[in-house]
């Protein structure tokens, strides 16, 4: 059954979302505040800028009014950056309907307030945080367009609405599992990202894969540990949002955090970096979250630390990759005993 879906914002994965939604006959409207990009999505059907030479489908419309975007949609797709979710979801209040389905797909915090997404939309609108859904899981948004088989997550506390995310966007090359477990669900989308910038900057210094291979183990490790600490099931970690989402992230070329990190390794400087890639690097404001959220849990997590005295305290990246080589020997299944608790030991 068609049913009309507002995404908020045009990225690159809000057009991708978009498109998902419009194999499956939905008619979506596709909200930006910038004109010129939605004269050519409604023109060109294209996005240029973010999806560079792809057709998108004409039951794709795009609007800057956000009141024309979200007027009788039956779900609202929220995408817009971890930086600008507050005034998004301000706005959209003002235009939402009571019984309205309300999703988000961003990946992050807000740095100020160290709060995830679901709680500043929910916050926002004054609703239940229980009946926001979250959509996380290992998926480029240059492979979806392209209907590459893709697996995701839908998280709610709330089944129905999971479900009903779950129907929306499943086909036959966009697979959707649900998950009760939205706390880790969204710190493991958003912790992946640090991960990543790591990954990125090994490979930007020529270390290799076994370099790689061990900061991505090492960094499933430290995002279970916060999860954890913070409440999350730790089943969660090991799943699609989890471990999922951080080999993808952490391998592929199509990770704007992967190749931010690389460009960091070669010796670029952070601002150069950014004004290369023209997009958001979530991880890059994630670290500095991740940072404080482990000194609030206590929480030991060496490789944001290290990342976030090369971001912010400008330590050469070279000498953060030694730092965590030369740490006090540690006996990894020890650690894991004492750090990950008896909980994770019996779920294994």
């Amino acid at each position: 059954m068609s049913k009309k879906v507002a995404v908020l914002v045009a990225g690159s994965w809000g057009t991708a979302l978009a498109s998902v939604l419009a194999n499956n006959e939905h008619h979506v409207m596709l909200w930006s505040r910038n004109a010129d990009q939605v004269n050519q999505i409604n023109e060109q059907h294209r996005n240029e800028r973010y999806l560079p030479g792809v057709d998108l489908s004409p039951r794709i419309e795009a609007t800057t009014s956000m009141e024309e975007a979200v007027r009788d949609a039956e779900a609202v797709l929220i995408v817009a950056p971890s930086s600008a979710m507050r005034a998004v979801a301000r706005e959209l209040k003002a235009f939402l309907q009571a019984d309205t389905l309300v999703i988000h797909a961003t990946k992050g915090f807000e740095t100020e307030t160290l709060k995830r997404m679901s709680t500043v939309i929910a916050e926002e609108l004054e609703c239940d945080a229980s009946d926001i859904v979250v959509l996380s899981g290992p998926s480029h948004a240059e492979e979806v367009v392209r209907l590459c088989p893709t697996t995701v997550v839908v998280a709610s506390a709330n089944l129905q609405a999971a479900e009903e995310a779950q129907d929306l966007f499943i086909n036959s090359f966009f697979r959707v599992y649900t998950n009760p477990d939205v706390l880790g669900v969204e710190l493991s989308g958003a912790l992946k990202n640090i991960i990543a910038l790591g990954a990125g900057l090994s490979d930007g210094l020529g270390y290799g894969d076994n370099a790689k291979a061990a900061l991505i183990t090492r960094g499933l490790a430290e995002i279970a540990r916060l999860g954890l600490e913070m409440g999350a099931n730790p089943m969660t970690f090991a799943g699609l949002a989890g471990v999922g989402d951080l080999v993808v992230t952490c391998t592929s070329q199509h990770s704007r955090n992967w190749r931010a990190g690389s460009k960091i390794g070669q010796g670029k400087s952070i601002d150069t970096v950014l004004q290369e890639m023209g997009m958001v690097v979530e991880g890059i404001r994630t670290t500095k979250a991740a940072y404080a959220l482990a000194r609030e849990y206590h929480v030991d997590m060496p490789i944001t630390d290290q990342l976030y005295q090369v971001l912010f305290e400008n330590k050469p990246s070279k000498q953060a990759v030694e730092a965590l080589m030369g740490r006090v020997r540690r006996h990894e299944i020890e650690e894991i005993a004492k750090t990950q608790k008896e909980d994770w030991l019996r779920k294994l």
